[in-house]
């Protein structure tokens, strides 16, 4: 098994030299078949991936060498790398500080680490500045290469998401998972899932995220039935999606205050009485002397902030897949299908076009 495995690094090796690097991953991956163990081999084919623009794969690559072989400094130069290009700079600068540390000598952590300084600086200004010009990213990424497009098989296990106005929740439906089988990394907008089970391919999900999250309030839990991983959000903003896209509207920033008020009502989690609800958001529409519009969102407030969890989920769903035109509280009812939008009596819905 050594002769063959040092055969297919060798083979990788030389196809990287020739820049033939879709052939390079694919051997590696071979290798990696034969010693999963063996970090040198999740670093090399990390070069590979960042060769192909695959930078999330990379990503995960390197966090593999990392929980393999933490003193090896060329992962943290490769995640470094990888995370410059997905423009995650805080934790490219910390993946360069960790390989500085273990590489004191190496004077390119130094140096990426001020570059990464640079960026940080330019992104958390609070306005453009022309005089200050955008570091390069020249002495961190080779040369631009063509995007060399690989077929992808069908995800083993299905996954959504939906969100709260603090979180995302991204639920993997895979059964009787052992825990140790699951690894979770995460970066400032890389969500990195691995199933690894003996004797099968390795599942991975490894989206680069639609916003930015807080690592450090990130967290996941492994279920009989299903794997439930908790982004925290850095923005409270809307996501209409869960990975990133270039072609995305303006994002739409929620308001927490509304959400998380909580309701003066009497009334069960299970059950809703509408009849008394509406009575008493009468009432006290006629005692504050509010505008219709108001008190009617005051209603809906309510019933969002006693209801339980299942019933919120199917409040935003319809009410955003609808939009805006339909309301409902039944998630069994929503939740397998997208909810359509829906005009009032005697009027057209029509679809706007820009």
């Amino acid at each position: 098994m050594a002769s063959n495995i040092l055969d297919l690094e060798t083979k990788a090796k030389e196809a990287f030299i020739d820049d033939h690097f879709e052939l390079a991953v694919d051997l590696y991956s071979q290798a990696i078949d034969f010693d999963p163990s063996n970090p040198h081999l999740y670093v090399d084919r990390a070069q590979a991936h960042i060769k192909l623009s695959n930078f999330t794969e990379a990503v995960a690559d390197a966090n593999r060498a990392i929980e393999l072989d933490p003193s090896m400094a060329k992962a943290y130069l490769r995640k470094g790398t990888a995370c410059v290009k997905l423009e995650e700079y805080q934790t490219a600068k910390t993946a360069f500080q960790a390989g500085a540390a273990l590489a004191p000598g190496d004077s390119r952590f130094t140096k990426f680490i001020e570059e990464c300084d640079a960026h940080l600086a330019v992104e958390n200004a609070s306005l453009p500045n022309p005089s200050v010009e955008k570091p390069t990213e020249s002495t961190i990424s080779e040369e631009p290469t063509s995007v060399i497009e690989v077929p992808v098989a069908k995800p083993k296990f299905r996954h959504e998401f939906y969100q709260k106005p603090e979180e995302i929740v991204v639920t993997i439906f895979a059964k009787k998972i052992p825990a140790a089988s699951v690894s979770v990394d995460y970066g400032e907008q890389i969500l990195s899932v691995t199933i690894d089970i003996p004797d099968e391919e390795p599942y991975r999900l490894q989206p680069r995220l639609f916003g930015k999250i807080i690592p450090a309030k990130c967290r996941y839990e492994v279920l009989s039935t299903k794997i439930e991983i908790r982004l925290a959000k850095a923005e409270l903003i809307q996501w209409t999606s869960l990975e990133y896209t270039k072609d995305v509207a303006a994002v739409q920033k929620i308001n927490v205050s509304t959400v998380a008020q909580r309701p003066s009502y009497p009334s069960s989690k299970n059950k809703i009485d509408w009849d008394k609800l509406e009575a008493q958001v009468k009432k006290e529409e006629k005692d504050e002397k509010l505008d219709g519009d108001a008190a009617l969102n005051k209603f809906f407030r309510d019933i969002y902030g006693d209801a339980d969890e299942d019933t919120r989920r199917a409040m935003q769903k319809s009410f955003v897949e609808s939009n805006g035109t339909v309301l409902s509280t039944n998630w069994k009812e929503v939740g397998t299908k997208k909810v359509e939008g829906s005009a009032p009596d005697g009027m057209e819905l029509k679809k706007w076009e820009y």
